[in-house]
């Protein structure tokens, strides 16, 4: 089992930046993938950015350049910098990661509401 803890979401004007955390703790592979979804109001949730263990990135093409996950010394926690953020972007967003490998399976964070306001 693994457990996923995310954090750092508030309220913050057009521009702002925020900075989202999420710490894994349990059964964790070393191969995986871990990755930021949001999930706006009447909207089916979508990818934001995802990092593999090995450090390769993908963004949503909306927030490219704005946006920029990491992975932190320990590995098992993930960071979403948000900047120049946008009303469009208010959602709840949830961490998840995806283990690579036998019995692997994928999990969810509780999410952390992000909210823009114009």
């Amino acid at each position: 089992q693994v457990q996923l803890v995310d954090s750092g979401g508030g309220l913050v004007q057009t521009g702002g930046s925020l900075r989202l955390s999420c710490a894994a703790s349990g059964s964790i592979f070393s191969i995986n993938v871990m990755g930021w979804y949001r999930q706006a109001p009447g909207k089916q949730r979508e990818l934001v950015a995802a990092i593999t263990s090995y450090g390769t990135t993908n963004y949503a093409e909306s927030v490219k350049g704005r946006f920029t996950i990491s992975r932190g010394n320990a590995k098992n926690t993930v960071y979403l910098q948000m900047n120049s953020l946008k009303p469009e972007d208010t959602a709840v967003y949830y961490c998840n990661i995806q283990q690579i490998g036998v019995n692997g399976g994928g999990y969810w964070g509780q999410g952390t509401q992000v909210t823009v306001s114009s």
